[in-house]
């Protein structure tokens, strides 16, 4: 474990009278590596939401029941499905599996971009909804082109918390894409794709900076599975920094 911690802004303390229990959820990072520096996709939240509104995120959402039903392809390498299940309370692998699908699906839901393989046909049985969309297109998750990069737990006393597992896929595993998903009342009213210095110049909630820097380094050390992930949850007013 180490001591370092990440100050949050006044904006960020502000506290409510009630402790909810953080909800599992899941996001997602896309990486393209087809020029020089590496650049990342970033969608602007809708300015009505009272859950960071106006920010630029990664897409990403709570779990839901269809994610822990769906079939898919490939695995989670051991390493990640391990650190997935590490420091958890009530640790399995289906949960594990769930969290990676969660980040597919609401990647799907926030961008129209489907994640996955279209070799296999159209799975059988996909619970409804995003995943009924993935079997009309005939497209498969695949588990096997995501990586677990890091995990943060929302500080105690805000209006909604989560406990989010961040997770990493190359652009060029897309299998797919439904149009017309961005727009003014949407979700997510605008994407961006940007270099990690040029994200570092949008408005970011303080742990999106945090993961951004986070994954550049991972970057650096070759991005293997392998490596530690890191973990962070307010101790006493400040994000500490842990390794699982």
């Amino acid at each position: 474990m180490s001591d370092h911690t990440v100050t949050l802004t006044q904006a960020e303390r502000a506290r409510t009278s009630v402790n909810l229990r953080p909800r599992d959820a899941a996001t997602m990072l896309i990486l393209d590596h087809s020029g020089k520096k590496p650049r990342v996709l970033m969608g602007k939240r809708h300015a009505g939401h009272k859950f960071m509104p106006g920010k630029y995120v990664f897409p990403g959402g709570r779990i839901e029941a269809g994610d822990r039903r769906m079939a898919a392809t490939g695995a989670l390498a051991g390493p990640c499905e391990q650190r997935l299940l590490a420091r958890c309370a009530r640790p399995s692998e289906e949960r594990g599996r769930a969290l990676a699908l969660a980040a597919i699906r609401e990647t799907f839901e926030e961008t129209g971009l489907l994640f996955g393989s279209a070799e296999y046909g159209a799975p059988e049985r996909p619970p409804a909804g995003a995943w009924a969309e993935f079997a009309a297109k005939g497209v498969f998750p695949d588990l096997g082109a995501v990586t677990f990069v890091a995990r943060a737990i929302t500080p105690p006393r805000r209006p909604k918390r989560f406990d989010t597992r961040f997770f990493a896929v190359d652009a060029r595993t897309v299998a797919g894409k439904v149009e017309g998903v961005i727009g003014p009342d949407s979700e997510l009213v605008d994407l961006v794709s940007v270099t990690f210095d040029e994200a570092r110049e949008l408005d970011l909630p303080t742990i999106t900076k945090v993961i951004i820097a986070e994954v550049e380094e991972r970057l650096k050390a070759g991005f293997a599975p392998y490596l530690p992930v890191p973990f962070y949850w307010e101790k006493r007013g400040n994000f500490v920094r842990e390794l699982l």
